[in-house]
């Protein structure tokens, strides 16, 4: 809350020339510049006696500002929360997935209101559906001489080293499947500040023809994307809502024909499945119309479609044939299980197959954060921290450990039975596994060659798995399903 310059709870005086309006919540006095002869900038101005015959009101298109009443019309054709044209590449709901009315579950109690026969039947669904899948992943944890010298500078802190340590292993990652190379398009999915492409450039030095696309659909302070000026390497950044991202529609990819790799770091839940989508279905597609024949068709066909990988691989734009894949790869540190949608999930097929459905998945999806409830915060700690975060694809502090902080109505403390901190861990790994099972089944019939692995140690975040594919016949080391 907010007072005077006459509030009791007001010390010193305002800079002069400044808005005299005391605000509570930062301790200090506004510090906007005011006009000749008057107390309090526009923001304030309601406060002041001599302003009171003019009313201020929120902003419709924004409440966390508000503007006169009597100017109301002129403010909104000027005001930066106003709707603004759309670009070529926004397509409504053009990665959002198929919407089936018949599959939205009715309202879903909270898990906590589960009676304990309903959990135990869905804990044994769950056993049942992960029954073959290998819940212990191989370890790729990986490091990287660009980031050499900054790890070891002794003005990390921890949470900078933390960061730097994952930048170090998925770019470690990337280079193991050759994708660090020249003449190619990086896209980077819930940019954030832009780190990990920032990365990805110093390793690449000098090569040539390099395209950065930076997603993000929030606008995002200190972005390190703006510093880059080498001349072979370019930054474009998009702040569009991944679900309705047409790449195709980018005039660098549509008529440069670079190769993608789509990169990601703690991509939420559901951005990674909409990320997915974009890349190897939305995109992919758009190349199988100008080709006119489907991607099933070209698969069978192996020598061409060799030789097709070979190239899109090594992002050789000369000679390129017409039929080509045009994502080179996929490398994406999942992240927040807890925050996917059955509309948006790519992993519908493999759901069904194993005789589960929408409902299934919801408190699938909702127990997963279980497998880092044993490392959570105080209750307090946990609330500030959601807030902060639950309207956030990707927030801007760029980190998305949140399951070790979430305190809901499915916590330990409320669930029914006594089921132990342990085993609460192991149903939440496994309804992470199977999650990512369905995306690992969904490349797979996509024609590529997918793996998921362990890329950090879960010292440095609980959200340590990666998600890797290559499309077939390129040459890879080792996939597992």
């Amino acid at each position: 809350m907010a007072t005077s310059a006459t509030s009791p709870h007001a010390t010193g005086f305002p800079a002069e020339g400044r808005c005299g309006y005391y605000v509570e919540k930062k301790k200090r006095f506004c510090r906007m510049l005011v006009a000749a002869g008057k107390r309090f900038c526009g923001e304030h101005a309601g406060a002041a006696e001599e302003e009171d015959a003019r009313k201020r009101i929120l902003c419709p298109l924004d409440p966390k500002h508000t503007v006169y009443e009597d100017q109301l019309a002129k403010h909104l054709k000027k005001c930066n929360s106003r709707e603004k044209p759309k670009p070529d590449f926004y397509i409504q709901d053009i990665n959002a997935g198929l919407k089936d009315e018949t599959e939205i579950p009715e309202q879903l109690v909270p898990i906590s209101s589960l009676s304990e026969e309903q959990l135990e039947k869905l804990i044994k669904k769950l056993r049942k559906a992960s029954e073959g899948l290998n819940s212990t992943l191989k370890d790729r944890i990986m490091s990287h001489p660009a980031l050499q010298s900054a790890l070891n500078d002794p003005k990390n802190g921890d949470s900078a080293t933390k960061h730097l340590k994952q930048q170090a292993s998925i770019l470690g990652n990337i280079e193991k499947l050759k994708l660090l190379g020249p003449r190619r398009c990086f896209v980077e999915f819930g940019a954030g500040k832009g780190k990990l492409s920032h990365w990805v450039d110093i390793a690449l030095k000098d090569a040539e023809k390099v395209h950065f696309i930076l997603v993000e659909k929030v606008t995002t302070r200190f972005k390190v994307d703006g510093k880059h000026r080498k001349k072979n390497s370019v930054f474009e950044r998009l702040q569009i809502d991944i679900q309705h991202l047409c790449l195709n529609k980018i005039p660098v990819l549509r008529e440069g024909k670079l190769p993608v790799v789509g990169i990601g770091k703690h991509l939420c839940g559901v951005a990674t499945d909409l990320a997915l989508r974009c890349l190897v279905e939305t995109y992919a597609a758009s190349f199988e119309e100008r080709n006119e024949e489907p991607l099933a068709k070209r698969i069978k066909n192996d020598k061409t479609e060799k030789e097709i990988y070979t190239l899109a691989k090594e992002g050789n734009e000369k000679n390129v044939p017409e039929k080509w894949n045009p994502v080179a790869g996929i490398v994406i540190a999942l992240c927040c299980h807890h925050r996917c949608d059955w509309r948006h999930y790519v992993g519908k097929e493999y759901f069904r197959a194993l005789g589960l459905g929408a409902v299934e998945f919801h408190y699938f999806q909702r127990m997963s954060s279980w497998a880092t409830c044993g490392m959570r915060k105080t209750s307090l700690e946990a609330s500030n921290i959601t807030t902060k975060r639950q309207d956030n694809q990707n927030d801007d502090s760029e980190e998305h450990d949140d399951g070790e902080y979430r305190i809901t109505d499915d916590s330990a403390d409320n669930l029914p039975g006594l089921l132990s901190i342990e085993e609460k861990k192991k149903i939440g790994h496994l309804c992470k596994l199977l999650i990512d099972q369905g995306r690992i089944q969904y490349l797979q019939q996509k024609g590529f060659s997918p793996a998921l692995q362990y890329y950090t140690d879960p010292l440095v975040s609980l959200e340590n798995v990666l998600l890797t594919a290559l499309p077939n016949h390129s040459s890879s080391p080792e996939t597992t399903a």
